[in-house]
């Protein structure tokens, strides 16, 4: 059945909040603020929005690619962070492309950045548009004769599978789902499942150093990546397919988490893995947080390596699982294409009770396509989690102010962070606001460290939810910093970040990379103002 994409807001049209789901959570909301819902706004009609002319003609040779319809600037004009949908509520989109171009084939992409080179038009790579930074959206630093969001959606085929080094040849604008289904009747799997996975593209993830779901060992795309092929303004960059390699400076890590400033990244060969057959889970309940800190770092380093280790923090717990606890819930899981995986499951369990941790469960032993229900506290988070983006736009037609922030530290760092962000974010909504809630879950760990994952829902005032929700964002992300934190685990950088990221790098690699983007771009046309200023270098 044929989907309709939101312009607005995120997902499917057909799958967003109906009445039933609205009112239920309407109904949670008012019972923790009481009088935060206001009336709900609906979306303007895209023939009605003022947008600003186009300005571009583009040559006839490419004038095939090319669309000036205002549904399709509309909706790639933004990504789908919190105050990309309350703009959209309110009609207001002033930085919208010219042309969305649709390049079919590699060549296409080195004709459209050599016609934008020659002009000076900016190009804002596009994959899945589920960017929650600013990364898409042509908010420019300095003027251009115009803007081209180029959009990779038809490069979205499997090339080529070598099944015996478990890797594939993938174009770079493949969505998650379609990725998957091209992989399947190979028996293998990317397993890499953002909860953006649906609306977001292999190029994208390379390009932002996306994370997955998967909570230990490889959680980030970069960790996939085998080689890239990507086509920059002054030319094609073709990394060597290696398992490992001391030859320099990894060419492959310049381009990941580049975020297009450096070239447009067209394909890739990616690590794949069997598909699971074996998989357990179970959830251990805490009385007290410290604890469960302290349990989550036990299994993080014990060498388990679970696919699922998540923490959810009392707030978060009963929000989005309707758990009632003291001190958390620890979700863990465990998956295998070669080998049952009780034992590890049963190792995780013990530790999390010797922290005390009470599984009230008994852990599920599950297929891994059988569809076969997980416990009830992590079958209700996952159903959450996939409705979330949903129901923040719900939430924010609402008047209400609902977006998360995300972070890692090391273990060490983690009591003073939390504290911080925490006391930062409840002050800030406090004075911004009149008051809120924060919630705290870890969506990865490692050894070293977790990746805390913060939400906040407060009352805002219609029309005034933008500048509201930048108020506590730079609240919240000065903590951060301040803490020892890193402004972004996995969701980029993008135009948002900019202030922090500038901070947090050293000036020295700032200079290296300002030099790499002259070599590379030196037009300086590709996504100006992302992790660099436009045009670097330039007067």
């Amino acid at each position: 059945m044929s989907r309709t994409r939101s312009w607005w807001g995120w997902g499917c049209v057909e799958d967003a909040v109906g009445a039933a789901e609205r009112e239920a959570l309407i109904a949670r909301v008012a019972a923790t603020m009481p009088g935060a819902v206001a009336a709900a706004h609906e979306p303007p009609d895209v023939a009605t929005l003022d947008l600003p002319p186009v300005r571009l003609v583009p040559p006839a040779s490419l004038a095939r690619l090319c669309s000036t319809e205002p549904a399709d600037r509309a909706a790639h004009s933004r990504g789908k962070a919190f105050r990309d949908v309350v703009r959209n509520l309110s009609g207001d989109l002033r930085d919208v492309p010219d042309l969305v171009v649709r390049p079919v084939d590699e060549q296409d992409v080195v004709d459209v950045l050599d016609w934008c080179s020659r002009v000076e038009v900016a190009v804002v790579p596009y994959g899945g548009g589920s960017s929650v930074v600013g990364g898409v959206e042509p908010r420019l630093d300095r003027d251009y004769a115009g803007v081209v969001s180029l959009d990779l959606g038809r490069l979205d085929r499997v090339l080529e599978v070598d099944r015996t080094s478990r890797a594939a040849r993938i174009e770079a604008g493949v969505l998650g789902p379609r990725l998957e289904d091209q992989l399947r009747p190979y028996g293998l799997t990317l397993r890499f499942f953002p909860q953006s996975f649906e609306f977001s593209s292999l190029g994208g993830w390379l390009a932002t150093r996306a994370g997955g779901h998967f909570a230990t060992l490889h959680t980030h795309i970069d960790d996939l990546a085998e080689s890239l092929r990507v086509v920059a303004p002054a030319g094609i960059a073709q990394s060597r397919r290696l398992p490992g390699s001391g030859a320099g400076p990894s060419p492959d890590r310049l381009f990941l988490g580049s975020e297009g400033i450096l070239g447009v990244i067209t394909e890739a060969w990616l690590r794949l893995q069997d598909r699971p057959r074996w998989r357990r889970r179970a959830s251990a309940h805490f009385a007290d947080y410290p604890a469960a800190v302290e349990a989550t770092r036990a299994v993080a380093q014990s060498g388990l390596y679970p696919a699922d280790c998540r923490l959810l923090d009392p707030v978060e717990a009963f929000v989005s699982a309707g758990v009632a606890t003291g001190g958390g819930v620890l979700m863990v899981g465990f998956e295998s294409a070669d080998h049952p995986v009780d034992a590890w499951l049963d190792r995780a369990v013990t530790l999390c009770r010797e922290h005390g941790g009470t599984v009230s469960e008994r852990p599920r032993a599950v297929g891994a396509d059988d569809g076969t229900a997980p416990d009830r506290a992590t079958a209700a988070w996952r159903s959450s989690f996939l409705r979330m983006p949903y129901q923040r736009d719900a939430l924010a037609q609402h008047g209400m102010i609902v977006e998360t922030f995300e972070t890692a530290c090391t273990w060490d760092r983690l009591p003073a962070l939390h504290a911080a962000v925490s006391e930062a974010a409840t002050a800030a909504m406090r004075e911004i606001c009149g008051g809120g809630v924060v919630t705290c879950r870890f969506t990865h760990v490692y050894p070293d460290g977790p990746a805390p994952y913060f939400g906040i829902y407060a009352p805002g005032r219609w029309g005034s939810q933008v500048r509201q929700w930048d108020e506590l964002k730079a609240a919240v992300s000065d903590a951060v910093a301040a803490s020892g934190g890193t402004i972004t685990h996995h969701h980029a950088v993008g135009r948002d970040h900019r202030r922090w990221y500038d901070a947090q790098r050293p000036d020295l690699f700032a200079a290296a990379l300002a030099a790499a983007k002259q070599q590379l771009d030196p037009a300086g046309v590709l996504n100006p103002g992302v992790l660099l200023p436009a045009r670097p270098g330039r007067v």
